[in-house]
């Protein structure tokens, strides 16, 4: 009996030790192949993120598919989520109105905070007819430094160095991914440049100022129907200098972006007898686009068939 005993001791002692010794195998095993979590502001943020991080991190985009980013606020549910972040990305500049209150609840120690226009040369927004700021930060700045692929780089150059920061074991992983993204948006403006030197036009009438930054790197000049804030109503005034400008110049295009009303696009395509084209400032993507692939790139390239086609490209 005392024999027996001893045995299914033994037996149960080896069990309990291969067990454990399984789990600190696993457990270590983890430790290191354990995700970064990586929160973003909104869709441009998250594509820099997810084209170098890529399998290496957990990336959640704060504002869901198809929501107009502008009047966007976090709710409490994220932001406790967002606590438990090794790396929170936002654009700054501004456009995140609410970034400030939520990094002053971040534990800095843990949570890495990257301002991805940081370093950028920002442009001020034009004064709106009402005489309010723009809703965005005290200085008026327009903070759609993204729809300019040079700046994006930029951006993603800050992610970089925030990644390896974070974790520099994975350095080459996320220098070589970089590279990639680098190089995709250099041909991007290559490829943006040199279709700019057949535009026979310059002017674009877009419904909201968001291509401030795009118009000053390819030489074109923007003539907003609202000012930073999509939701800004412009006076009849500002409506009928519009209309006037563009039968002027013989603009027979007007610009309309995802996410905004179309209703002033189209009252001024109407009154010129033109037609209403998208241009994309790429605030984010609907489920479909996200299904279907689409991204910053192809956006900016769908953008490019537009203006050509609106400002007398050669193609």
């Amino acid at each position: 009996m005392r024999k027996t005993i001893l045995f299914v001791s033994l037996i149960l002692a080896l069990t309990f030790s291969a067990a454990a010794c399984r789990d600190a195998s696993n457990a270590a095993e983890n430790s290191g192949t354990e995700k970064l979590k990586i929160f973003t502001s909104f869709y441009p943020m998250h594509f820099i993120a997810k084209e170098i991080a890529q399998d290496k991190a957990e990336i959640m985009n704060m504002i869901p598919a198809g929501v107009e980013p502008h009047d966007w606020e976090p709710t409490l549910k994220i932001m406790a989520q967002l606590q438990e972040s090794d790396i929170f990305i936002y654009n700054g500049a501004g456009m995140e109105r609410w970034a400030d209150r939520v990094i002053k609840n971040l534990d800095l120690k843990k949570t890495k905070v990257v301002e991805a226009s940081k370093g950028i040369e920002l442009i001020r927004g034009e004064d709106e007819e009402d005489g309010e700021a723009h809703g965005h930060d005290e200085n008026d700045n327009d903070p759609h430094v993204w729809v300019s692929p040079v700046n994006l780089k930029k951006e993603a150059a800050n992610v970089l160095d925030a990644l390896i920061e974070k974790d520099g074991k994975n350095e080459a992983f996320y220098k070589e991914n970089y590279d990639k993204l680098s190089k995709k948006l250099d041909k991007l403006d290559s490829d943006i440049r040199e279709a700019a030197k057949g535009f026979k036009e310059n002017t674009i009438v877009t419904s909201h100022e968001a291509f401030g930054y795009f118009a000053k790197e390819y030489g074109l000049s923007q003539v907003p129907i609202r000012g930073i804030s999509p939701q800004q109503e412009p006076s009849p005034a500002k409506l009928a200098e519009i209309v006037k400008l563009c039968r002027d110049k013989d603009i027979k295009y007007v610009f309309v972006e995802k996410f905004v009303s179309p209703k002033y696009s189209e009252t001024i395509a109407r009154e010129i007898k033109g037609e209403v084209l998208t241009l994309n400032a790429a605030h984010g993507l609907t489920e479909e686009e996200e299904k279907s692939g689409m991204d910053y790139v192809s956006i900016m390239y769908d953008n490019l068939k537009n203006l050509e086609k609106a400002l007398g490209g050669n193609k």
